[in-house]
């Protein structure tokens, strides 16, 4: 397999992530809902960060356009051209259906903000306690356990690691104790990229780590951090890092592989890369099992594969890359090898070119489960069905730019981040 010169997959980053290059409180319209549940993600404006939600309706589609204060600044990162994407980042907005609570990062603040979903009308938030601290700078992803009982953030800028939250009903996030860790990498603030980013934080499926990911500066790579988790919530003193395989080098977003302590990772620099973390680590019992082994599965003919979710439908995860506009559907097999579904660029789901396919999240609604993309070129969300491997179907294009411009929100695509999805029970 031929790789990308360093300088070729820097220049081709950069180019793909610049393709056609209100009060605190308040919100913009109406809250009303009869659907299914929400569609969420953030406008990162340096005026005034807001979350925009769509209405999530039982057979899939979106209506309505909503939008209400995060609580402080966005910023876009600093780039050679600048264009969608601009914290470099999956996971900017978060939710956790069980516990209807909704969590996202005000980037120019260096803040994030913990929000009550409405279950009788998923599109109305309300803020619970204040802002608070990101413990360091440029943040850009954060993480809710499955529990609800802990919430970590993953810091990008100058000051860069994780610091990680208690969750309180009336309060908001409630600092946890010996949770800040040091990346120590050489950044600015804002983050200087893509290549040399933080990327995702996320918990590993039984809860027990929390992992981020960090994109490498070629030809060096790039590589996953974890933690422990002790029994006070506290973590371990230094992570564990796992770089990819030969030919990985940016990995970036992390979709956990149900059932197998494993991880798939983008990486825009090839395709995407397996993490398994099923090995017994260094020896060290405090590190056991934070180590991984890795694989790098190529995708011919790819810009930079940037974000993933999974369907448990299908069984299978769906990449979207912000270069060529394609959603591309992977299998892994029980043996964690990784496979491209339809191996033709052009037979898997091209979107409309130039549109620039970011953040995704899929959707459970009742036996469907739904894809929804973040086109931010188009002012679009992107939504598919995906139900059977091998065969996503396009369900709608939901253009939100005139009913935002109608509520008064503003919208600059370029600062456009985020996808997240609450259904209700």
């Amino acid at each position: 397999m031929m790789f990308l010169s360093t300088s070729r997959i820097v220049l081709a980053i950069a180019l793909a992530t610049s393709v056609l290059a209100a009060p605190f409180g308040s919100t913009s319209q109406s809250q009303s809902s009869s659907g299914s549940g929400a569609a969420y993600f953030i406008t990162n404006d340096p005026s005034g960060n807001q979350i925009v939600s769509m209405n999530i309706a039982s057979n899939g589609k979106l209506s309505s356009v909503n939008a209400i204060s995060a609580g402080g600044r966005g910023v876009h990162g600093l780039s050679a051209a600048i264009g969608p994407d601009p914290l470099f980042s999956q996971g900017s907005i978060k939710v956790n259906a069980a516990a209807k609570m909704l969590v996202t990062i005000n980037s120019g603040s260096n803040t994030l903000s913990m929000f009550a979903i409405n279950p009788s009308n998923p599109s109305k938030l309300t803020m619970v306690g204040t802002p608070v601290s990101s413990e360091g700078e440029f943040p850009m992803s954060v993480a809710i356990n499955s529990k609800a009982t802990m919430v970590c953030v993953l810091n990008g800028g100058t000051v860069n690691g994780v610091n990680c939250y208690t969750p309180d009903s009336k309060l908001g996030l409630i600092a946890k104790p010996n949770t800040l860790r040091s990346l120590g990498l050489n950044q600015t603030t804002p983050a200087t990229g893509p290549a040399g980013t933080t990327s995702h934080i996320v918990f590993s499926e039984d809860g027990s780590k929390v992992i981020a990911s960090v994109k490498g500066v070629p030809p060096t790579p790039g590589f996953l951090a974890a933690w422990d988790i002790a029994s006070d919530g506290s973590l371990s003193a230094e992570p564990v890092k796992s770089t990819p395989a030969s030919g990985g080098l940016l990995p970036f977003s992390m979709t956990i592989i149900p059932g197998t302590n494993a991880i798939l990772a983008t990486d825009a620099g090839v395709g995407f890369d397996i993490f398994d973390f099923g090995g017994s680590g260094s020896g060290n019992d405090t590190n056991s099992g934070l180590s991984a082994t890795s694989s790098v599965v190529p995708i011919a003919g790819q810009s930079a594969t940037c974000w993933s979710s999974f369907s448990s439908k299908s069984g299978n995860f769906y990449l979207t890359d912000i270069g060529t506009s394609t959603i591309t559907e992977v299998n892994v097999s029980k043996n964690l090898t990784g496979s491209i579904v339809k191996m033709i660029i052009t037979q898997q789901y091209p979107q409309a070119p130039g549109s620039a396919t970011i953040d995704n999240d899929v959707a459970t609604i009742g036996t469907n489960n739904f894809l929804y993309v973040l086109a931010a070129n188009a002012t679009t969300v992107n939504v598919l069905s995906v139900n059977t491997p091998g065969k996503a179907t396009t369900v709608q294009n939901f253009n939100f730019a005139s009913a935002a411009k109608a509520a008064g929100i503003k919208l600059d695509k370029n600062n456009l981040q985020g996808m997240t999805t609450f259904i209700r029970d």
